[in-house]
C-alpha cells in the first residue's frame, strides 16, 4: 500500500511534529481525523466482463484506525471462542473466521445497513460488523437467552433484522437463492439498495448457485454474489474439487471481479463498485481471495490437508491486521503503544462480555416449540401412535 498524499514523515523541519511538549490529549488527534487520504491497493483487481475499479482508495485516518480497531475485535472474540468450545461452553459446530476480518470490515465501509447481507455457517464477524454486541454473540454461541436468535441458534444461525443481515445458514449454498430473493424483494420495492450473498469455494459447485444466478440475471436483481474463496472447503483444497478455481468467471454471462480479500482497502473498493453496478446493471460474482487460520470448523484441526508452515507463511504476509498496523506506523496516524493500548482495550471488551454472557439464563424448555409455524394457526402435537395429543402450539 502507498500513501498517496504528503507523508507526516517528511526531511522538511518545518513538517515535522513539533507537540512533542504538548499532553498527549492535544498531541494527537487520529481518531477524529477525517481528512481524505488516497492509498493504493496492494494488488490489481481482475475483472470479467467488466472494467476494474481504481486501485486507490479514498480514506482517511479515522477510518484506518477503525478498521483495525474492529479486525482485532473480531479476532479476538475467535480466539475467545476457541477457548470456549475447548472448554465445553460452546457446544455443536462452530466455524471461526480468523484470518477473514477484511471481508466483514471492508464490505461494511462501502455499504449500509439497510444493504442486506446473507451468509453461511462462518458469521460471527459478519454479525458483529453489522452491529451485533458482543454480548449477544457469546451469548447466542452459549446457548444464552439473550443470544441474537435467543440461544436457539447457535454458531451457526447468528441473525439481525434490524440491521438486514438474515443470518447464518447451516445448509451448504441454501443461503444463495434466498440472497437473490431478497434482491427481489429490494428490486420489487423499488429499493436503492442491494443483498450480499456470501458463500464459500465449497459451495461454489452446487447447482442452486448457477439456477439463482440465472434468474438473478434474467431479473437484473441487485445481488451481489460473494465467493469467499480460503482455498479450502472442508479438507479439500480448490485445485481437487474445482476444474475452473477462477470462481469470479464462473457466472459466464454474469460479471465479476477477483479481490485480494486480505486487504480490506482493496474489498471495500471491490464492495463499492459492486454495490453501483448491480443497482445499475444487475447481479456481479466478487472473488475474494482469502485464508482461514483454524480449520473448516472447531472438530477439524486444519493440519492434515496443509502444512504449518503454509498457514504461518499467509499469516507473516498477508495478515489482514498486521498490514493494517504496518500502514497506521509508516503513516504516522498511530505509535505501536496506542495499537497496543488499543489491542489491551479489545482484550478487555471481549473478557467483559464473555463474563456477562456466562451470567445470562438459558431459554425455558417451552422455547422448544416456538418460532416454528405462524402464530395463531392452532398446530397440534402428537405421539408417534397419532392418538395422543401431546401440545397444542400457540
Amino acid at each position: 500500500m502507498a500513501l498517496s498524499r504528503l507523508s507526516l514523515r517528511s526531511n522538511n523541519p518545518f513538517l515535522k511534529p513539533t507537540a512533542t511538549s504538548l499532553p498527549p490529549s492535544t498531541r494527537r488527534h487520529v481518531s477524529t481525523d477525517t481528512t481524505p487520504i488516497t492509498i493504493e491497493t496492494a494488488a490489481p483487481f481482475t475483472s470479467h466482463q467488466c472494467d476494474a475499479p481504481s486501485r486507490s482508495v479514498s480514506t482517511s485516518s479515522a477510518e484506518i484506525l477503525s478498521f483495525f480497531r474492529d479486525m482485532a475485535r473480531m479476532r479476538r472474540m475467535e480466539i475467545a471462542a476457541d477457548s470456549l468450545y475447548k472448554a465445553k461452553m460452546i457446544r455443536g459446530f462452530c466455524h471461526l473466521y480468523d484470518g477473514q476480518e477484511a471481508l466483514a470490515v471492508g464490505m461494511e465501509a462501502a455499504i449500509t445497513r439497510r444493504d442486506a447481507i446473507i451468509t453461511s455457517y462462518r458469521d460471527h464477524c459478519t454479525f458483529l460488523g453489522r452491529g451485533g454486541e458482543l454480548v449477544d454473540a457469546f451469548s447466542e454461541l452459549m446457548g444464552r437467552k439473550r443470544g441474537c436468535s435467543d440461544g436457539k441458534g447457535g454458531s451457526m444461525h447468528f441473525y439481525k433484522k434490524d440491521a438486514s443481515f438474515y443470518g447464518g445458514h447451516g445448509i451448504v449454498g441454501a443461503q444463495i437463492p434466498l440472497g437473490c430473493g431478497l434482491a427481489f424483494a429490494q428490486k420489487y420495492s423499488k429499493e436503492e439498495n442491494v443483498t450480499f450473498v456470501l458463500y464459500g469455494d465449497g459451495a461454489a459447485n452446487q447447482g442452486q448457485l448457477f439456477e439463482a444466478l440465472n434468474i438473478a440475471a434474467l431479473w437484473d436483481l441487485p445481488a451481489i454474489l460473494v465467493c469467499e474463496n480460503n482455498h479450502y472447503g472442508m479438507g479439500t483444497a480448490t485445485w481437487r474439487s474445482a476444474k475452473s478455481p477462477a470462481y469470479f468467471k464462473r457466472g459466464d454471462y454474469v460479471p465479476g471481479l477477483k479481490v485480494d480479500g486480505m486487504d480490506v482497502l482493496a474489498v471495500k473498493q471491490a464492495c463499492k463498485f459492486a454495490k453501483e453496478h448491480a443497482l445499475k446493471n444487475g447481479p456481479i460474482i466478487l472473488e475474494m481471495d482469502t485464508y482461514r487460520y483454524h480449520g473448516h470448523s472447531m472438530s477439524d484441526p486444519g493440519s492434515t490437508y496443509r502444512t504449518r508452515d503454509e498457514v504461518s507463511g499467509v499469516r507473516q504476509v498477508r495478515d489482514p491486521i498486521e498490514r493494517v498496523r504496518k500502514l497506521l506506523l509508516s503513516h504516522d496516524i498511530a505509535t505501536e503503544k496506542e495499537l497496543k493500548d488499543m489491542e489491551k482495550e479489545v482484550r478487555k471488551e471481549v473478557d467483559d462480555a464473555v463474563a456477562q454472557a456466562k451470567e445470562c439464563p438459558t431459554p425455558e424448555a417451552s422455547e422448544l416449540f416456538t418460532n416454528m409455524y405462524v402464530k395463531d394457526c392452532g398446530v397440534e402435537s402428537f405421539g408417534a401412535d397419532r392418538k395422543e395429543l401431546k401440545v397444542t402450539l400457540p
